[in-house]
């Protein structure tokens, strides 16, 4: 079981923040599970979920990361995230401070949330 069932994430421009996570986070498998009025919810089945909206006050920037399958999703996720309008804050590799297979990939959001994709197995 997951220790999250989910988060939310409060931007400033719903509709540019929508746009962009549905384009970053697509090589993840992540996409679209429900939407209202000025949010949505993002996920996989049976994972953890990510609430993404305008919730009054614009959170200050946090870290998320999401999980890759494989080292080639987390390059994906970064050339997305580029493609779509993040910052670099971390290209694509080994972070062995963590463990020898931490593969990750940082970038930071139009809200400066530092957003990361990360796969724990060996190439």
């Amino acid at each position: 079981m997951a220790v999250f069932d989910h988060l939310g994430l409060s931007v400033s421009d719903y509709a540019q923040s929508k746009a962009f996570y549905e384009k970053v986070l697509a090589p993840l498998g992540i996409t679209v599970m429900t939407e209202g009025e000025g949010w949505c919810l993002l996920g996989r089945m049976h994972e953890g979920h990510l609430w993404l909206g305008r919730y009054g006050t614009l959170t200050a920037p946090i870290h998320i990361a999401f999980s890759a399958k494989t080292r080639a999703d987390v390059r994906a996720f970064y050339e997305a995230a580029l493609a779509a309008g993040a910052k670099d804050n971390g290209k694509p590799g080994i972070r062995a401070q963590y463990h020898p297979n931490y593969y990750g990939a940082f970038v930071l959001d139009r809200d400066g949330h530092n957003i990361e994709a990360v796969c724990h197995m060996p190439e």
